[in-house]
């Protein structure tokens, strides 16, 4: 079975204007896409589509069902698909919309499960593998605390030496302390017995801030799950926490920090928009 878990490492290092820097432990699944009824099969722990202890919800991912909101120029139409379309057949016609003209025909993607219900997932990865399985795309999808998700995707153009990398304008709100129109540097190495993956800011020419995740695989087995939720009590809590905890840590720090509403034009590409996107900032009322 390709699908199993990952015990991970969060480092995030911010180096501009004031250096910031913190870590933490969390576990990921990696799940084959094709794999969802045989993992749900041989877990009792982990549901597939519906609730539980930990669960999998194709659902989650790729939410392509209602419009772009306030789509580039430059950005082809994706098409719009039911939550209940199969997420495999969701990502492989993002890909086509997309120029991706390989046959995929494996997809394995990097998520959190859900915990007693609850998911916050920062981003997820798919890597996407033809018909001799090599990776010929990965997809980043990022999802900030407002539910907004927007996917950046790297194809196989974009690929050297095995790592898919690519440095493209944000144009999204991560966070209060990092401007929407900061580049995004990805570099994704396609999932084995390890995982490297890596994210920067970049402005100005410098690197503002540095986001890796490195984690090393165990065998999906309810074993692993129930020694993952004393090691790792209520893990997605956890993330969300953490998130605002650091937030108001920089914020003690004086960072310099703006409104979401404050650039909401510059916010492109982007599905599940929030309702502030529609709001005005104060200097304009």
């Amino acid at each position: 079975m390709n699908s199993r878990l990952f015990e991970c490492r969060i480092l995030h290092d911010r180096f501009i204007p004031r250096r910031h820097r913190f870590l933490y432990r969390v576990f990921m699944l990696a799940v084959d896409l094709d794999e969802l009824d045989l993992v749900a099969k041989n877990s009792r722990l982990l549901r597939i589509n519906r609730g539980g202890m930990f669960s999998f919800r194709e659902s989650d991912f790729l939410k392509t069902n209602e419009e772009v909101h306030n789509p580039s120029e430059v950005a082809p139409a994706v098409p719009r698909a039911d939550e209940s379309v199969p997420l495999k057949k969701r990502v492989i016609d993002f890909l086509q919309s997309r120029g991706v003209s390989d046959e995929v025909t494996r997809i394995e993607l990097i998520t959190m499960p859900r915990v007693a219900g609850y998911l916050f997932n920062p981003v997820a990865f798919y890597f996407c593998y033809d018909t001799e399985d090599r990776p010929v795309a990965a997809i980043s999808e990022v999802t900030n605390t407002f539910g907004e998700m927007k996917p950046f995707l790297i194809d196989r153009t974009c690929c050297e030496s095995g790592v898919f990398r690519l440095r493209v304008p944000k144009h999204f709100y991560v966070s209060p302390f990092s401007d929407v129109d900061v580049e995004f540097d990805f570099k994704l190495r396609p999932v084995g017995e390890k995982l490297a993956l890596q994210i920067d800011d970049h402005a100005d020419g410098k690197r503002t801030l540095m986001t890796v995740l490195t984690g090393n695989a165990r065998p999906l087995r309810d074993t692993t799950l129930l020694w993952f939720t004393v090691k790792y009590p209520l893990l997605t809590l956890k993330v969300i926490t953490a998130i605002h905890w650091q937030a108001f840590l920089l914020y003690l720090k004086k960072i310099p920090w703006f409104a979401k509403a404050a650039r909401s034009a510059d916010q492109r590409d982007l599905f599940q928009p929030h309702q502030s996107l529609n709001a005005r900032p104060h200097s304009e009322s």
